[in-house]
């Protein structure tokens, strides 16, 4: 199937999807900080989490349902599938290497779905209490 859109179009789309500081992303900073939970947002730790909570060794990762393959979610894309399938596998093999390199040094690893977030808001607030 053929894109919707012109490829300038598509690139100017692509430009705009942040890698960091998403809506999630904020939503789970804010919460943690208004649950005076010290965090400290992109460590740079092996395995790269997208937050850590130093104190009790947690680390969160917070995946995108088409960008992590969310078994719930996730739908294969119709155009150019031979290279967003393959991303998109890379993405989810480098998801259980880091959860496997983050639990051999110690960490206890927590991933927050997109969908979990946005529409179980106070769900994962009350989870993330539970870390204090």
């Amino acid at each position: 199937m053929t894109d919707v859109f012109s490829k300038e179009k598509r690139s100017w789309i692509m430009s705009r999807i942040k890698s960091k500081w998403t809506t999630q992303e904020k939503k789970i900073h804010n919460y943690l900080k208004s649950l005076k939970i010290k965090h400290k947002m992109y460590p740079k730790i092996a395995g790269s989490p997208d937050v850590i909570i130093p104190e009790k060794k947690i680390a969160v990762f917070i995946h995108g349902c088409f960008w992590h393959k969310c078994p719930k979610h996730y739908i294969e894309p119709r155009s150019n599938r031979e290279y967003w399938i393959s991303k998109i596998n890379k993405n989810a093999e480098r998801d259980k290497k880091n959860i496997r390199v983050l639990k051999k040094d110690g960490w206890k690893v927590v991933r927050l779905w997109e969908h979990d977030i946005s529409k179980k808001p106070s769900e994962i607030k009350n989870n993330l209490k539970g870390l204090k």
